[in-house]
């Protein structure tokens, strides 16, 4: 009598056709398992090193808040197994002691979408189930308004962070304050460094990688690369912004090719090709000092540049565009409210009068 915990005997014919299939189901599992070892390896591989650092911060400070839990993850940026213990209430957790420990809220949203993104990846492995994976996503991070609503509630000086609280405003002096150095090797650099920020509103990472062969002096063209948006575009520069790059040119201050800006020295001598980003920023923050703003920073250039195009009458479209935004939601931040709320909204009535 035949067992019933047995299968039973395939007939010869089909037992072919049974092993092929159970092969192809195995070399399936092979390949999803091979995917999994390698989803985070093959994710990084396609970020720029600049996001990958800050992704690498992000998830170090979450370790470090998991250790003081008694947790010790493993390389959450790199193994897919150091978040077989991480759960949505530790997630949730960790956004509210960030708060408790004065970091910026901004920094806080940035954190959260880092781990989320990390999760995804690491459920995508089959190490967090769906249902822990589901719970993560639904962790909420803070809106504007509600942004401003936790400050209020705290001192300025408990918060901390790369991000400031608000930016440092220019007026329009102080710009061309900025643009007009001296006429010495470093301050025909600086001159021009200044005009790319503030006429342009080029981002640092931007200006740290634009190619003496990016520019035509002929045309007055900049053609150049953004990362962050992974966009070719063409600015015409500026009237300000052409005369510093010709005095640079005109005393021989420029590479003859590669990187457009140059390292300099105390005694205002250039040094090696290529400006870092951290060089950059200190700069600024330098020349900032130098006309009596204090905390300047590359960021605060661009903010000059997208209020004042805002403030005379920049199509939002437009400025979008110029200022290599992926949406609209960025360059609306900068459309200061205006005195009387509808001015320039059409209405039939217009229409009537100039007819």
């Amino acid at each position: 009598m035949m067992d019933p915990s047995e299968p039973p005997d395939l007939p010869i014919r089909y037992q072919p056709f049974q092993l092929e299939k159970e092969k192809e189901i195995q070399i399936g599992k092979t390949a999803n398992q091979a995917a999994a070892r390698h989803r985070l390896e093959e994710y990084r591989s396609r970020r720029a090193a600049q996001t990958l650092r800050r992704q690498d911060a992000d998830l170090a400070l979450f370790a470090r808040f998991l250790e003081v839990l008694g947790i010790k993850p493993g390389e959450l940026s790199r193994d897919p197994h150091a978040w077989h213990e991480i759960t949505w209430g530790l997630v949730e957790a960790f956004i509210k002691w960030q708060l408790q420990e004065g970091y910026a809220v901004q920094s806080v949203n940035v954190r959260l979408s880092t781990v989320k993104t990390y999760a995804r990846l690491v459920f995508q492995a089959g190490i967090l189930g769906a249902e822990e994976y589901a719970l993560i996503q639904a962790v909420k991070g803070y809106s504007l308004r509600e942004q401003r609503r936790v400050d209020l509630h705290r001192a300025p000086r408990t918060r901390i962070g790369l991000k400031k609280a608000a930016p440092v405003k220019l007026n329009h002096d102080q710009a061309q304050a900025l643009k007009d150095q001296p006429n010495t090797p470093q301050g025909r650099r600086d001159a021009l460094l200044m005009c790319l920020l503030l006429d342009h509103g080029l981002r640092v990472g931007e200006v740290a990688g634009i190619l003496v062969e990016n520019i035509d002096l002929q045309t007055g063209m900049l053609c150049f690369f953004r990362p962050k948006v992974g966009k070719q575009q063409t600015h015409r520069l500026s009237t300000d912004t052409l005369q510093a790059v010709r005095a640079c040119a005109n005393f021989n201050d420029l590479p003859a090719k590669g990187k457009l800006l140059r390292s300099s020295y105390k005694d205002n001598s250039l040094g090696h090709q290529g400006m870092t980003e951290r060089a950059i920023t200190q700069r600024v923050r330098t020349l900032g000092e130098g006309i009596g703003v204090s905390g300047l920073s590359a960021h605060d250039c661009r903010h000059f540049w997208a209020t004042s195009a805002a403030k005379y009458g920049t199509d939002p479209f437009v400025l979008q565009e110029a200022g290599g935004w992926s949406s609209l939601a960025m360059p609306r931040r900068y459309v200061e409210e205006r005195k009387i709320s509808n001015e320039g909204v059409k209405k039939k009535d217009d229409s009537i009068k100039r007819d």
